[in-house]
């Protein structure tokens, strides 16, 4: 298991008497399928939660762990939740920038600091900075990462249950040879990304498929 993420960017800003530091971070930027969600976590100051890093290197039972320390534990978290219809409306940037917004603005209180993980938060009244590796830098991004990546899952666990083919439960929506074998046996399902269309090979194939799920809901 790894270290943890560092609060050396926390333990300076809260020196400094800034006490409501937030950090930023999303999940989902590259499935196929399902939301985008983004989380803001502020840690109390000189707080330590042990284990703490980037999502992707945390193992998922040890996340939900986490998950719930830090939910206890954080003075303020929110989430923000896009759906596929408007990544592909606006892309996956754009989304994943709003997705933040909606994360921050969930706090119960007004951030002085923003950390995120190299991504800009359009709009904000407090200063911001972008760490390149963020969520392996900053325990508070690191944080916002576990509550981002937690939430994802559970919204794709639950679209397993509606779709099962798929194997939502297992990749979450990433491009696994699992989730491409399904997609060329059974084209896409109406949580695809229809602008993420090029990984199958037949575009036409989605209108067609599309068209018998809304078919058969009707």
């Amino acid at each position: 298991m790894a270290a943890g993420a560092p609060y050396r960017f926390e333990s300076a800003a809260w020196r400094r008497g800034v006490t409501r530091l937030a950090g930023v971070d999303e999940a989902g930027r590259g499935p196929l399928a399902g939301p985008v969600v983004a989380a803001a976590v502020v840690l109390p100051p000189g707080a330590r939660i042990a284990g703490v890093d980037d999502s992707k290197r945390v193992e998922p039972e040890e996340r939900q762990r986490l998950f719930d320390i830090i939910q206890a534990r954080a003075v303020g978290v929110g989430v923000g939740i896009v759906d596929h219809v408007t990544i592909d409306r606006i892309n996956i940037l754009q989304a994943t920038r709003l997705a933040m917004s909606q994360a921050l603005a969930a706090l119960a209180l007004e951030p002085e600091l923003v950390l995120t993980d190299f991504v800009e938060v359009p709009g904000l009244r407090c200063p911001q900075r972008n760490l390149v590796e963020g969520d392996r830098r900053s325990a508070s991004v690191a944080a916002a990462s576990i509550i981002a990546k937690v939430t994802r899952d559970r919204i794709m666990e639950a679209a397993d249950r509606d779709f099962p083919v798929y194997g939502f439960g297992r990749h979450k929506g990433y491009a696994t040879p699992e989730h491409r074998d399904a997609l060329e046996r059974h084209g896409p399902c109406p949580l695809h990304r229809r602008t993420f269309a090029g990984i199958w090979s037949q575009l036409t194939l989605f209108s067609r498929i599309e068209r018998q799920w809304i078919d058969a809901d009707s």
